[in-house]
């Protein structure tokens, strides 16, 4: 392959066709179901489907027998399939020769503290960077993968059938893709190899492969003292604080000094490797490891070592009390004891740790022997299980070091990433000998789901050139 000539199509390409499209795309407000129960009747999510189809297509035109569907169950979200034959188009849909490409096309909700003339649904391109809500999580996804296609059709260059699969329910937790995922067994087969665009990286100089992701378990704690607001001058010193009840509940969960999760039940044993690979993520970040995160004033981490604060992050449980209600606000806030106090908790739990398990371990802790006797209920779900990543075969790992070198000039890091990409793990169990590349363009202050979101477009144009030549390797590998 010519590596020159690959930048040179990947970069033109990325110009002309995909930054147009994906300026677009921005623009529409196609929050995932979570965030609008009514995403069916108000159409945004139809809306970017349509504007991703409607591009898609014209660039299948350059390989002979490429199919495109939208896939609709009743009642779920759209998912966008593309079938795309490789040297030999009479292999096996049941055959190992097939590479899965994923990407979701839903995103976050808008927040608050977008800058001065920006928004979530309003593209600003500054220098190297495109501002606005889900370029970079996850729109990009479907443009790379196919602009990877593209620039190896352009060479002429042989490689596997590639499966692209866009899902509209990730950030809800992918609660429809596991119907689509039986529905399409047949037509997406079994693969050896899965690339996932809808990770971070460490910093912009090196491909970052993400070698874990953490689970969730999340719900919402309520503590009920009374059953109507009473004058606080009246009953407070007889009647306890919900607030007060609350907070020490969720001490129960976390040590609110060091933020240290208490519950050892929530806790796994971290493989060796990849402590040592926290170690050496957290040599080449330096202060990255830090400064990626807006800290207000003074505010220090919660370690001084890096390493330990990239393991707080991959492999450790950590609690956010991410919402609270019963609580008016403050402008409106009377002399009054509030009757109830409630918070919303998200725990990030290690990435090989049972969610079932570790909800039912939190509800345990939460419910039993009640402070002052008052009525307590945690409402948490099943949770989502984390993904721990294969071991890679010597042709994936010798491909990923090739791939970063020629696309960005350095060797490759590896880091877990503290979220969750519910496909994965569903992935990982239906198919355990299938080799996982996790990736993505989310850096330093991309800001995935806050104010600013951004999409670093050279990273953008380097991963699609490194997956291209993954994909070139999943190719040779048997050869």
């Amino acid at each position: 392959m010519d590596t020159a000539r690959l930048k040179q199509f990947v970069d033109t390409f990325w110009e002309d066709s995909i930054l147009p499209s994906i300026t677009e795309y921005i623009r529409i407000p196609n929050k995932s179901p979570s965030f609008d129960p009514q995403w069916a009747e108000h159409g945004y999510m139809d809306d970017a489907v349509k504007l991703m189809e409607a591009w898609a297509r014209r660039q299948l035109g350059a390989f002979p027998g490429a199919t495109l569907e939208v896939v609709r169950l009743p009642g779920r979200t759209p998912l966008i399939l593309m079938d795309i034959p490789g040297e030999n188009a009479a292999v096996s849909r049941g055959a190992d020769d097939t590479v899965l490409l994923y990407g979701h096309l839903d995103k976050q909700p808008e927040f608050t503290g977008w800058a001065e003339g920006m928004g979530p649904w309003i593209p600003v391109r500054k220098d190297d960077k495109l501002y606005g809500r889900g370029g970079a999580d996850d729109g990009y996804a479907i443009y790379a993968s196919l602009c990877a296609l593209l620039a190896l059709e352009e060479q002429k260059i042989a490689r596997a059938r590639c499966v692209v699969v866009i899902e509209a329910c990730e950030e809800s937790g992918s609660y429809d893709l596991p119907y689509y995922v039986d529905h399409l067994k047949d037509k997406i087969g079994q693969p050896s190899l899965v690339v996932c665009l809808d990770s971070g990286c460490g910093d912009w100089d090196r491909l970052w492969l993400t070698t874990s992701l953490r689970g969730i378990a999340s719900g919402s704690l309520t503590v009920r003292v009374l059953t109507e607001g009473v004058h606080s001058g009246d009953a407070s010193g007889i009647v306890p604080s919900s607030f007060r009840l609350l907070r020490q509940l969720i001490s129960r969960i976390e040590d609110e000094t060091s933020g240290a999760v208490k519950l050892q039940d929530l806790y796994v044993q971290i493989p060796p490797q990849r402590i040592e690979q926290a170690k050496q993520a957290a040599q080449v970040l330096g202060d990255t490891v830090i400064d990626r995160y807006p800290f207000a004033g003074g505010t220090k981490p919660m370690a001084d070592e890096k390493a330990e604060l990239v393991l707080n992050r991959t492999w450790r449980p950590q609690l956010a009390v991410i919402g609270m209600d019963g609580y008016p606000a403050p402008e409106n806030a009377g002399n009054v004891l509030l009757p109830y106090s409630t918070a919303k908790l998200s725990l990030r739990l290690p990435p090989t740790l049972d969610a079932k398990a570790a909800t039912a371990a939190m509800k345990k802790a939460l419910e039993t022997d009640t402070p002052n006797g008052a009525i307590v209920s945690f409402d948490g779900k099943d949770g989502q299980s984390g993904w721990h990543a294969p071991q890679l075969a010597p042709w994936l790992e010798k491909a990923v070091t090739q791939a970063s070198e020629e696309a960005f000039g350095k060797p490759a890091s590896y880091m877990g990433e503290g979220g969750s990409i519910p496909f994965m793990g569903m992935l990982g169990e239906k198919f355990p000998d299938t080799q996982f590349v996790i990736t993505g363009v989310l850096g330093p202050h991309s800001n995935a789901h806050g104010p600013n979101e951004f999409l670093h477009i050279p990273t953008g144009k380097r991963v699609t050139a490194a997956v291209a030549r993954m994909i070139v390797a999943h190719h040779a590998r048997k050869g």
